[in-house]
């Protein structure tokens, strides 16, 4: 059942300036390193000056453990794998970052930052992260930390249920579009009923924990770290937040359990690692910040998630007569010489737009297409060559924009990796609420070009455009 965000209203204010610097004060004393694996591109939207990386080499989380901030990423797009394909990934991952531990003597705790709408491989990922953490370390995880929270994106859990903001209602998470995913679907409104439906019932819901709101803002940290210390054999922990305050709230009560001796594997949405790693505010970025190199070239914007929010979003910048919209018929994709010659006239465009100093909009048709057998492999083959498609509409390029937007996870993680060839990059920050923004390294296609980040399903329908217009001229 919906709620109206005036729900919010009953709960107690806490005094935020005692909360930080109780946390401050945790996180002074908490010496392991927090590596963050990340699904998607899209998980660093609460973050700035934070680097990411793109590959699990051993010298890649060498640099991340090197470093002097407390957490690093490694963006896994996990979230476009196969089940046997993110197990390889997460076991790669597990062997590497704890050879890296022992040579430099720095203990890790896990996040498994997955999508705030709870899509992803899950339990899979945290199972294997778990196992291998146990294996390598010989410590036993006692519990797995829930926090969907994610207020930039309108993300919300009250009383264990996890809720999506539209205008001034919050809509069950799982009466979404986003809980429809042919993928990644369920049923349960319920978090507790959400483990059990995912666990397939090895964890039932009625012995799930839930950290209430109440006790969350009567600021009641013993009670917490005690239910926290009480916490055993790999059981589930839901954090209930409306805002960042409740998180912190909640981490003091966790560190506290953790210097105590408690272990945790932690599969949350990106509000709880800002707080975790002690990341401070930051205002929205300005054009001036993010375009360092000068430049009267116009910019590339990339549109391939077909989430409703997106075509809206894609609707309501076409009011903005500045910029160029060329749109590539996903539906060629079943004749290849047409759907190739599709793509090579969409870059022509762009590049006369880019050289011109107009910015360009690049964006697949709106209808889904399918497979005609009905097969889902080959589905997912056609879904592959349109992916690969649209990352070459900027890997192609042979002028340099001022600026790329990638709109979708998948179209945002294959830009990233495969057309910008990036290899770590830094969260400079935010352009919008929950859009973050990556400065590419030298090694990347174009260094030193912002890279904005803009998940399917974040935003209002106006936001697109009016991220776009901060970076224009």
């Amino acid at each position: 059942m919906a709620l109206n965000i005036s729900v919010f209203d009953k709960y107690k204010k806490i005094d935020e300036a005692a909360v930080d610097a109780l946390l401050l004060e945790e996180i002074r004393k908490n010496k392991k390193k927090i590596v963050v694996l990340d699904d998607d591109p899209t998980g660093v939207q609460t973050v700035h000056d934070i680097s990411v990386y793109t590959n699990w080499t051993k010298d890649s989380v060498r640099k991340g453990f090197d470093e002097e901030n407390n957490l690093f990423y490694i963006m896994t797009n996990s979230r476009g794998f196969t089940a046997e394909e993110t197990t390889k990934a997460h076991l790669e991952i597990a062997a590497v970052v704890d050879e890296v531990s022992k040579e430099t003597g720095k203990e890790y705790i896990f996040i498994s930052r997955s999508d705030s709408t709870l899509r992803g491989h899950y339990p899979l990922e945290t199972e294997i992260l778990a196992a291998e953490y146990e294996k390598n370390t010989g410590s036993i995880i006692d519990g797995e930390i829930m926090c969907p929270f994610f207020k930039e994106g309108g993300r919300f859990t009250i009383d264990n249920v996890h809720y999506v903001k539209y205008g001034d209602d919050l809509v069950p998470a799982n009466e979404t579009e986003f809980a429809k995913d042919k993928t990644f679907g369920y049923k349960a409104a319920n978090m507790n009923d959400y483990i059990e439906e995912k666990t397939d019932g090895k964890f039932k819901a009625d012995s799930v924990i839930g950290i209430s709101l109440e006790d969350i803002h009567d600021v009641n940290i013993d009670k917490i770290e005690e239910q926290l210390m009480a916490v055993k054999d790999f059981n589930k922990i839901i954090v209930n937040a409306i805002d960042y305050v409740d998180v912190k709230v909640f981490c003091v009560a966790m560190y506290r359990a953790m210097a105590k001796g408690k272990v945790f594997m932690f599969r949350t949405a990106a509000g709880i690692v800002k707080v975790m790693g002690g990341v401070t505010d930051q205002p929205l970025l300005t054009r001036e910040q993010m375009i360092v190199k000068d430049t009267d070239n116009g910019g590339i914007i990339v549109i391939g998630s077909h989430t409703d929010k997106t075509t809206r979003q894609m609707e309501a910048l076409k009011a903005n007569d500045k910029i160029r919209f060329v749109e590539l018929d996903a539906s060629l994709v079943k004749d290849e010489e047409a759907f190739a010659k599709a793509v090579d006239d969409c870059i022509k465009i762009e590049e006369e737009c880019i050289a011109a100093g107009q910015t360009v909009c690049v964006y697949t048709s709106r209808v889904l297409i399918t497979a005609d057998t009905g097969d889902k492999e080959d589905e997912l083959r056609l879904s592959v060559k349109i992916s690969d498609a649209v990352q070459s509409l900027v890997g192609r390029l042979s002028v340099v924009p001022s600026f790329v937007i990638a709109k979708g996870g998948i179209t945002s993680s294959d830009v990233g990796t495969k057309a910008l060839a990036v290899q770590k990059a830094n969260v400079l920050g935010q352009i919008k609420p929950g859009i973050p923004v990556w400065q590419t390294g030298p090694e990347s296609k174009f260094p030193q070009t912002p890279y904005v980040i803009f998940p399917g399903n974040v935003g209002e329908d106006s936001t697109l455009k009016e991220a776009a217009e901060v970076l224009m001229k």
